[in-house]
């Protein structure tokens, strides 16, 4: 790294003074120690928070050193080939369907004014805070054969009447989709937010058309983002293994689950579990692809965003129309449904059991969900950062590894976890430093732990694609000047990435109050969440019952989506603010 001597006297006209050479060398030497101790430091930092997430997917990866051929031909035999087809499958059409919905909404709330577009802006992200288990059930319930819609549409038009198998992979597809598509919205809307709109507007001036100008410059720019939403989207649609059953979707995270349940064969359920770490791997692979080597930065440090223009008439009527459809299918109706069975269930004697620890259910909760987003968005931060301060190649594979456990079921997660704090409780107890199962048996300590490596590729994804968005040459200016690299990410690289590192917490927040399988497994005693409460509900079918826990995880993970979506609607006011003057009057896109 090039060193600068800064020579900050008051008058620097004349030639050098002799007597302050020793202070500029001893300088120098300081900011070349600093240097070495960054190239070493920082890639270091990304691998050891590397290690931590890949050592309980490492217990597990190691049964397939020596497997076990009954299994895998037992396997291979019955569902296996099934299984493979439909993930691959599962996920192309999630990926597609949450991509057009994602990028399509996110470009029409942010590049158009119509009646509700503000309040769509939010609304949209919405369904981040619907588990898509309880969507699946109350599709089913609703619209299902039994449901009351194909009740009355038999009624009308026959017995015989035929109407859209809702139990299939389409519907598979379609809930997901529904349920997903905010993680694409979120970060392709927040990247516009952090893009300059300069590069539209020139274009349009050139004489460009709207469209073409999106595509040929506005879509290249937020290719990072939409990577990125789409790598989430996908690993969340592996590691699902409770909606794809109530649509009659065999994956390969089923067939490890049922596998675990039926037969608690966890050396069994391992090896097959190693598919699914295959799968995760193509993911992570498909995402760097996608992203390819994309970099965009703000030249002057400021993003002023797309200036929206104002829709009128029937092309208003259509926007809103679509928006409004979209949220009820996703959030609005399954809540009204969840709320009406909650208002059913506090009127009748047979009401939702054990109400009176729904404060220690909440608390429980929030708690777990609050410290898991603060690690996962700190370490995303240093892990992120690591890739401008160190060898690129090298940090950059840790990563991606850091990703890995977000592609892993839940149960398998908590499963390494366990055999990775049992391991080190042994080590600690030979040494002398610990007791049998500290750390392991009913620890919060290992259920934080689990948490984080299961989460962590959200963090991740949402960090590395707000960093993106600053130019490499500003970071190398900064360098120039003799900066180090804590305070070239605490001044430079924080406040630039800001609104990406938002919707981080947001997302790990989200998905932690959603989280069951890993807290059923490795939760202390007496440790229950409103997940769990909820579970204990769902399992013996009294989901009436169920609606109070489940409306409560809906309700308070909106808050923090809440919260992201005035910090995006601030954003894009100030913009608009301050583009008004150069915006052509009641010029449309279309």
């Amino acid at each position: 790294m090039t060193s600068v001597i800064v020579d900050d006297r008051p008058d620097c006209d004349g030639p050098p003074d002799p007597a302050g050479s020793s202070e500029q060398n001893r300088r120098r030497v300081e900011l070349d120690l600093g240097d070495r101790l960054a190239v070493l430091a920082w890639p270091g930092a990304a691998w050891l928070a590397a290690l931590l997430v890949v050592a309980p997917v490492a217990f597990l990866a190691t049964s397939i050193l020596s497997p076990r051929g009954d299994v895998w031909r037992q396997q291979w035999e019955t569902r296996l080939p099934g299984e493979l087809v439909q993930t691959v499958v599962l996920l192309a059409g999630v990926s597609i369907g949450t991509l057009v919905l994602g990028v399509g909404f996110a470009w029409l709330t942010s590049a158009y004014r119509f009646p509700g577009s503000r309040l769509f802006g939010w609304l949209l992200i919405s369904p981040l805070a619907m588990p898509s288990y309880v969507l699946g059930f109350v599709t089913l319930s609703v619209i299902g054969f039994t449901g009351p819609l194909q009740g009355w549409w038999r009624a009308q038009f026959g017995a015989d009447a035929w109407f859209p198998d809702v139990r299939s992979m389409g519907g598979a597809i379609a809930v997901f989709s529904l349920v997903l598509y905010p993680y694409v919205f979120l970060l392709a809307r927040a990247a516009l937010r952090d893009q300059a709109g300069a590069a539209f507007e020139a274009a349009r001036t050139l004489g460009a058309g709207p469209l073409e100008a999106a595509r040929r410059v506005v879509l290249p720019q937020l290719r990072p983002a939409i990577a990125a939403g789409v790598a989430v989207v996908m690993m969340e649609t592996l590691t699902d293994f409770a909606t794809v059953q109530y649509f009659d979707v065999d994956t390969v995270s089923v067939g490890v689950f049922r596998i675990w349940r039926g037969t608690f064969d966890r050396d069994a359920a391992s090896e097959i579990a190693t598919l699914v770490l295959a799968f995760a791997l193509a993911v992570i692979g498909i995402e760097r692809l996608l992203r390819g080597r994309a970099r965009f930065g703000e030249a002057a440090g400021r993003a002023s965003g797309i200036v929206p223009r104002p829709l009128s008439g029937m092309r208003a009527g259509v926007a809103t129309g679509l928006c409004t459809v979209v949220f009820a299918l996703s959030f609005l109706l399954p809540s009204i449904q969840l709320v009406v069975w909650a208002v059913e269930r506090a009127r009748s004697d047979n009401g939702t059991p054990v109400t009176e620890r729904f404060g220690d259910f909440l608390y429980h909760s929030l708690l777990l969900a609050t410290i898991c987003a603060v690690i996962c968005a700190v370490v995303a931060m240093v892990v992120t950062n690591a890739s401008r301060f160190g060898h690129r190649r090298s940090t950059g594979l840790a990563a991606r590894l850091t990703a890995v456990g977000y592609a892993v079921p839940g149960p398998v997660v908590a499963i390494g976890v366990l055999l990775a704090l049992v391991a080190l409780d042994d080590a600690l107890e030979r040494i002398g430093l610990g007791l049998p199962g500290v750390a392991a048996t009913g620890s919060f300590l290992g259920l934080v732990y689990a948490y984080s490596v299961r989460f962590m590729a959200p963090a991740l994804n949402a960090a590395e694609a707000g960093l993106d968005q600053v130019s490499v040459d500003m970071t190398a200016s900064a360098r120039t000047l003799g900066h180090r690299p804590s305070s070239i990410m605490a001044r430079i690289h924080f406040p630039l990435s800001r609104t990406s590192l938002a919707t981080a917490l947001v997302l790990v927040t989200i998905d932690a109050l959603k989280e069951l399988p890993i807290v059923l497994l490795l939760r202390p005693f007496g440790f229950d969440t409103l997940s769990v409460w909820t579970f204990n509900l769902a399992s013996e079918s009294r989901f009436e019952q169920a609606a109070l826990p489940a409306l409560t995880i809906v309700v308070f993970a909106l808050i923090p989506v809440a919260v992201l979506s005035l910090s995006l609607n601030a954003r894009s006011d100030a913009a608009a603010a301050a583009e008004r003057a150069t915006a052509p009057a009641g010029e449309g896109l279309l």
